[in-house]
């Protein structure tokens, strides 16, 4: 049902829901708008997230990391009736706005948004950082001992010093070799 054409009168708003909930904020708000009908308000409703990849004990697996955690994007074109609806909606706080009314943000803010969203390749979310003690868990290096001396979340990897032979050693390996101690 939320497939109406954006007229001039719609904008982006941003609505503050608390953390851990906007998923829940917007299913409760697609119900209360396809119940009452003003959903012909509403064009898109978006829970801004990108592609990270985690690391959790050797694995690697791909998630979706909240842009900003407690926030949702809407645009919509805003009555007195669709902004009292959006305020009760269960999980949502409130607007972002000045005063008591709700204030659109810039075109090009929402662009610069959906351009971080639609980023094709995912980071990794690294479980460590600079100077955390890790173990190598595959490789030759397996079972070896380490300090974090880089992390390159862009990359996937990490650059651990390791002692070998009496000296310090770096090694540059992927963070799905290493785990933290």
């Amino acid at each position: 049902k939320f497939d109406t054409q954006p007229t001039d009168k719609f904008k982006w708003y941003v609505v503050h829901t608390y953390s851990g909930y906007e998923q829940k904020a917007v299913a409760s708000l697609k119900d209360r708008l396809e119940n009452t009908g003003l959903y012909k308000q509403v064009a898109q409703i978006i829970v801004p997230t990108r592609k990270k990849i985690a690391v959790s004990e050797g694995k690697k697996k791909e998630v979706d990391e909240k842009l900003f955690p407690g926030y949702v994007l809407i645009h919509m074109d805003l009555t007195n009736e669709l902004w009292s609806l959006i305020r009760k909606t269960d999980h949502v706080t409130g607007f972002i706005g000045t005063g008591t009314r709700p204030v659109p943000i810039s075109k090009k803010e929402v662009e610069a948004i959906l351009k971080i969203m639609n980023l094709s390749a995912p980071t990794f979310e690294a479980k460590f950082k600079e100077g955390d003690s890790v173990k190598i868990i595959t490789g030759p290096f397996k079972e070896f001992l380490g300090i974090v001396q880089e992390v390159n979340e862009e990359q996937g990897k990490v650059k651990v010093l390791i002692s070998s032979f009496g000296r310090e050693v770096p090694l540059e390996m992927d963070m799905s070799q290493v785990t933290p101690l």
